[in-house]
């Protein structure tokens, strides 16, 4: 992806230039790869919101704004709740409830992702197993994994303590993960993977049709 910023137009010094076709590389990322764009002036007010959200996403995690809410899973010939999937929300103190469509690509993208993941993973976890104690029904809790998260030799272990130190029966806990990240080194992610069952984990292909989309993934790899 590349910023574009012209001389003299959008800057009389080097400095300038460089701020503008970095706020110009900005607005090519958020359209994909392989493109360029022109700076613009209203781009210096994306970049400058940009840099601030980045600056809050860090603070979020020390401030504990996150929240974790759970969508439920209902077995449609009985009616009955079966299980239900982990969300995060950001609380931000001044917009609000944030979505994770607006930070959390921000978050894999600046390193973030993998300390948030595990605390969504580990929140889950204590909030499942106290239900269970509770004496509600013995619901399994899904939580989804960042591609990023597999680039880390510590997934496995990370998922093992957080089992762990919550006490949940790893059965009641389903990780999900993307088609994405199967094109990555299938190797890797195969002994990754045959390692986190090997826990006694559920393992889910989440999206399964909306990508690459192949078949023989489901043969391959051990998803539940």
């Amino acid at each position: 992806s590349v910023g574009v910023s012209l001389y003299p137009k959008d800057g009389e010094n080097v400095q300038e230039l460089l701020k503008n076709a970095d706020a110009a590389l900005y607005r090519a990322k958020e359209h994909g790869k392989n493109i360029y764009r022109f700076f613009m002036p209203e781009m210096k007010a994306k970049l400058l919101e940009r840099i601030q959200m980045e600056r809050q996403l860090r603070l979020a995690i020390e401030r504990h704004e996150f929240r974790l809410y759970y969508q439920p899973k209902v077995n449609l010939h009985t009616g009955r709740i079966v299980g239900m999937e982990a969300l995060i929300r950001w609380q931000h103190p001044e917009k609000g409830m944030v979505p994770p469509s607006e930070f959390i690509p921000m978050a894999e993208e600046i390193g973030l992702i993998e300390e948030i993941g595990e605390w969504v993973l580990r929140t889950a976890c204590r909030q499942t197993k106290a239900w269970h104690n509770a004496g509600l029904p013995m619901l399994t809790v899904a939580v989804n994994v960042s591609v990023r998260q597999f680039k880390l030799d510590t997934l496995v272990e990370m998922v093992r303590e957080a089992i762990h130190d919550s006490q949940i029966d790893p059965a009641f806990l389903e990780l999900e993960v993307t088609e994405s990240l199967l094109l990555m080194n299938t190797e890797s992610v195969q002994s990754i993977l045959l390692s986190l069952k090997d826990i006694g984990v559920q393992l889910t292909m989440d999206d399964f049709g909306t990508g690459y989309s192949s078949l023989s993934y489901l043969k391959r790899f051990p998803f539940d």
